[in-house]
């Protein structure tokens, strides 16, 4: 650093003593920083609800009736939906 901005430096921060001692010491503020970083957590939060929103959209399922309605379901279900069940892994008794 030169003296030359040294010096300009010190003119800058000589000008802004008195805009200090205007504020009061005992009040603290979060300033441009803290709105700052408050609208980024927000703008990602919004970001993740929407990306949520969209994978949930995504998801396909057939909701399964009551138990009380168990024997209408077996009634309804396919031949081939009965073979693949009883394909799949054996059951431990």
């Amino acid at each position: 650093m030169t003296i030359a901005n040294a010096t300009h430096l010190d003119l800058a921060v000589t000008r802004l003593v008195p805009l200090a001692k205007e504020l009061d010491e005992n009040k603290v503020t979060p300033g441009v920083l803290g709105f700052i970083v408050f609208a980024l957590i927000g703008g990602a939060v919004w970001l993740l609800m929407k990306n949520m929103n969209k994978q949930f959209t995504k998801i396909d399922f057939e909701e399964q009736p009551a138990a009380a309605g168990a024997g209408e379901r077996v009634a309804k279900e396919t031949p081939e939906a009965t073979a693949s069940r009883a394909s799949g892994p054996a059951q431990r008794d």
